[in-house]
């Protein structure tokens, strides 16, 4: 009898040894696929944060590298004017999205100017701010030779003014600095979009385009 209970218990203890070492086994698998999963997800994280940073970098080139390349060609044209360069540059840039735009990649027109010649001009797609909204609309823009053909036509525009107001452009060229100016623009109806002078004036102070008026 006491054999039999001795051999019992030595059975009982290793059934809970091996349970034990099953336990622990499956805990430990649990725990590795557990943090397995972590690493992976914060691996994954990190590889989404480097690119979303190599985009914003690439982006950030192209935006500093367009205006690296306007901004003498810029000076140069609104010299003796009193349209500022750094207007000018921050028109092109939000107007052509930093050179990248169709009509400024194929066509050479930074500014989004029109024509009515159709020997001289493309019919493209556009949106305009027409009755408190967006809408998408066909027109007839210029076409250039070059960036610099494009911001010297630019620069004639604000000295002529228009076909039917020659004075168009009065406020505009009267404003002594960049922020009066912005907002010129919107009061002599040089854009249909609400927010153009707050646009302008935020790209002006982001990338220190001030500068470029001395």
């Amino acid at each position: 009898m006491a054999r039999s209970k001795s051999r019992i218990s030595k059975n009982t203890l290793i059934l809970i040894k091996v349970f034990g070492v099953l336990l622990i086994l499956v805990v430990g698998f649990v725990c590795f696929k557990y943090y397995r999963r972590q690493a992976l997800n914060s691996e994954l994280i990190r590889q989404e944060q480097l690119a979303r940073e190599q985009e914003a970098a690439k982006e950030l080139k192209i935006k500093t590298d367009f205006i690296k390349m306007i901004g003498p060609i810029a000076q140069k044209a609104d010299q003796g004017f009193a349209l500022l360069p750094s207007i000018t540059i921050a028109q092109a840039c939000l107007e052509s999205n930093y050179g990248q735009s169709d009509l400024s990649q194929k066509y050479n027109n930074l500014f989004g100017v029109k024509s009515s010649d159709p020997n001289t001009s493309k019919v493209l797609s556009t949106k305009e701010y027409v009755n408190g909204k967006w809408i998408v609309v066909k027109a007839r823009f210029q076409v250039y030779d070059s960036y610099e053909a494009s911001i010297q036509a630019h620069a004639r525009l604000f000295q002529e003014g228009t076909s039917w107001n020659k004075d168009q452009y009065a406020h505009v060229l009267a404003a002594k600095d960049y922020k009066s100016q912005a907002k010129a623009l919107v009061t002599d109806g040089y854009a249909t979009d609400p927010d153009y002078a707050t646009k302008l004036i935020n790209l002006i102070e982001q990338f220190n385009l001030n500068r470029f008026d001395n």
